[in-house]
């Protein structure tokens, strides 16, 4: 016997040999559809030498990469800062005093039901921000608030027991918190977190309607500027494998992180062996 349990039926041959086929036609098609868009794209003469030579510029060069650096700063800054409202955010919508609840609560679903671009435009036009302090402000406050949940999500996703217990020994709600109901929930939470990321990252892309010189506006530059049919495509094709890395580079850093806290020996022994009777975690008098 083995240590796991199915937790369905195994497949038959019937169904093996089903899902295989399953499997066959849905690569079949989509191979289909990815030769069908590059023969149109050659059809319409998109890897003609005349569309890829600007590209050897050095100012077109600079440029995209200007764009990029101001990319990824908009990100980092929207980043930090929605990780520290969600987390601000997540404390009041989990704390015991109601009127400090409600307010969370009242932000949360605010900010969450606006659309991101309105806030943008708001804090830009209304306001009168520059640029990258409107675009990090909007994207602030949008992920900051999905990210509250999340937060709150996963600290209430950790067995009701583990409360009770870290509680029976006597720790403060704050180390009940710190020790005990954050460190597992991130497991649970850091799946989604990366995911928000990845949303925050190509949101920024928002910030060309703003006149915020990040990648996407860059590319808008150069395709107006360039002297053939259908300028845009060429650019497409230039910047969208560069987002997509980026976004599969924050895929990779998850990974890692979660293999890492699986090797952790603190949480292998937090999962394996309970606490003995009477000992007490870190900050307990």
């Amino acid at each position: 016997m083995t240590d796991s349990t199915a937790l369905y039926d195994i497949p038959g041959p019937n169904t093996r040999k089903r899902h295989r086929t399953y499997g066959v036609v849905s690569t079949v098609v989509v191979v289909a559809l990815f030769g069908w868009i590059v023969y149109l794209l050659f059809d319409t003469g998109q890897f003609t030498a005349t569309k890829w030579t600007p590209f050897e510029y050095k100012g077109i060069q600079e440029l995209l990469l200007r764009g990029l650096g101001y990319t990824l700063m908009a990100f980092a800054y929207a980043a930090v800062l929605s990780l520290a409202l969600g987390g601000v955010l997540a404390t009041g919508r989990l704390s015991e005093h109601r009127p400090v609840r409600w307010v969370a609560t009242a932000v949360v679903e605010f900010f969450r039901a606006m659309p991101v671009l309105v806030m943008i435009f708001f804090i830009f036009v209304a306001l009168k921000v520059q640029p990258l302090p409107a675009l990090v402000a909007g994207l602030t406050l949008y992920n900051g608030s999905v990210l509250a949940e999340v937060f709150r999500a996963g600290v209430n996703s950790v067995d009701r027991g583990q409360r009770e217990a870290a509680y029976t020994l006597g720790m403060r709600k704050t180390q009940v918190m710190s020790y005990v109901l954050v460190p597992q929930g991130v497991r649970a939470m850091l799946p989604t977190i990366i995911s928000q990321l990845v949303v925050t990252l190509k949101d920024t892309s928002l910030g060309y309607l703003i006149t915020y010189e990040e990648f996407l506006h860059a590319g808008k530059l150069i395709a107006s500027n360039l002297d053939y049919d259908l300028p845009f495509i060429p650019v497409v094709m230039v910047i969208s494998p560069i987002y997509i890395g980026m976004c599969m580079l924050l895929s990779w850093f998850a990974n890692w992180m979660a293999r890492r806290q699986r090797r952790n020996p603190k949480t292998e022994a937090a999962d394996v062996a309970p606490a003995e009777p009477g000992t007490l975690l870190p900050g307990v008098q």
